[in-house]
């Protein structure tokens, strides 16, 4: 089988990297996401292991597209009976880019309209559709007169661990915020501290990766579980893939430092650390009052920014002096502005084009010496 783990834009990198960690077969990066090959099981264990991932998708297949007639007959032409009965739900997303039809709500249509008379064909009787919770996502990439279909293997975005009770003014995306903490280099062994927390993402993200916390641990259940496929075998194969992953927690990890200036920040960083499971060393502090830690770790932030929230040149040229003074160091800043980059004044040692939604930012790398 034929699988695509998207992710968030530029962080292709962070995700291609976690695959082969999990040692998945012909990992590949690609726009977008990550490709690989293997088995239903490998990709129950890259829905359990991701943190960068936002959707684990099954390859169904990929056909000319030019108009409406070839879309449809080329899904219906697809085997759904093998996933799906009458009493299946279904809901079809798609995407569309340089292709003649442009209208992704028109594709997703046209392509739930085949879906829907194939099996009725078969069965004498067609499924419901059901937008919020559907029992089979389906999901349609049309790239320049090519459609692709995927079934989603995960049902719900990845990115929702389960434990972000609120999420604050600004809220970083956890799948965002873990390929940030991979991207800086950090080496899970070495304190890493945020200072401006937020919501603690950042921080919960890096502690729940030191400890091993599987993030999928979290779900109920996943999509594939509802397919028509998952029957006893399959059932005691997802046991089995979540009992390693608990059994593989550690029990601690290093001291990761949750800081803020905003007391309700703080308290709604300790809830959310919390349900995660995690233990974080959370302080009211000022980030112009960085004073890190030693030995010498790690500093990994996200400050405000541009349309996510207003930020003065007076708290870029502070925050830049704390970081510049923390000596020994490696400082990782998500720069939503590059007025946060020139008050630094240096050019960071690496650095990475990421997307926080619409907003284009570069995840700027210092070695502080």
């Amino acid at each position: 089988m034929r699988f695509f783990v998207t992710a968030a834009k530029g962080t292709e990198p962070a995700l291609r990297d976690e695959l082969r960690e999990l040692r998945l077969p012909r990992v590949r990066a690609d726009r977008g996401g990550v490709h690989f090959e293997g088995e239903l099981a490998d990709a129950a264990r890259a829905c359990l292991w991701t943190r960068v991932g936002v959707r684990v998708l099954l390859e169904l297949a990929s056909f000319e597209a030019r108009d409406a007639d070839a879309l449809y007959e080329g899904a219906r032409a697809i085997e759904w009976h093998t996933w799906m009965t009458p009493r299946t739900t279904l809901a079809v997303r798609a995407t569309c880019r340089s292709s003649q039809l442009t209208h992704s709500q028109f594709v997703a249509q046209r392509t739930k309209d085949a879906v829907v008379d194939a099996l009725r064909d078969r069965f004498g009787a067609r499924p419901s559709v059901e937008r919020d919770d559907p029992d089979v996502g389906i999901s349609v990439h049309l790239v320049k007169d090519l459609a692709t279909l995927y079934l989603d293997v995960g049902g719900a975005s990845l990115h929702e661990r389960g434990w972000r009770g609120a999420a604050g003014e600004a809220p970083l995306r956890e799948t965002l915020a873990a390929a940030v903490v991979r991207l800086s280099g950090w080496d899970r062994e070495r304190p890493l501290v945020d200072p401006m927390c937020g919501a603690g993402t950042i921080a919960i993200e890096a502690a729940a990766w030191a400890r091993r916390l599987a993030p999928g641990l979290s779900r109920e259940r996943f999509g594939f579980e509802r397919w028509a496929t998952h029957g006893d075998t399959e059932r005691r194969g997802i046991a089995g893939l979540r009992a390693e992953a608990r059994a593989a927690a550690l029990p601690g990890g290093p001291e990761v430092y949750a800081r803020d200036v905003d007391p309700k920040a703080l308290a709604l960083t300790e809830r959310n650390a919390a349900a995660a499971g995690v233990t974080l060393v959370v302080e009211r502090r000022d980030v112009r009052d960085l004073e890190p830690r030693v030995p010498p770790g790690f500093v990994v932030t996200n400050p405000p920014y541009g349309e996510r929230l207003d930020a003065s040149f007076d708290l870029y040229d502070g925050m830049a002096r704390a970081l510049r003074a923390a000596r020994g160091h490696t400082v990782a800043v998500l720069a939503g502005s590059p007025a946060l980059g020139r008050a630094m004044r240096r050019e960071p040692d690496r650095y990475w084009i990421l997307y926080n939604g619409p907003i284009e930012c570069r995840l700027l790398v210092y070695a502080i010496a």
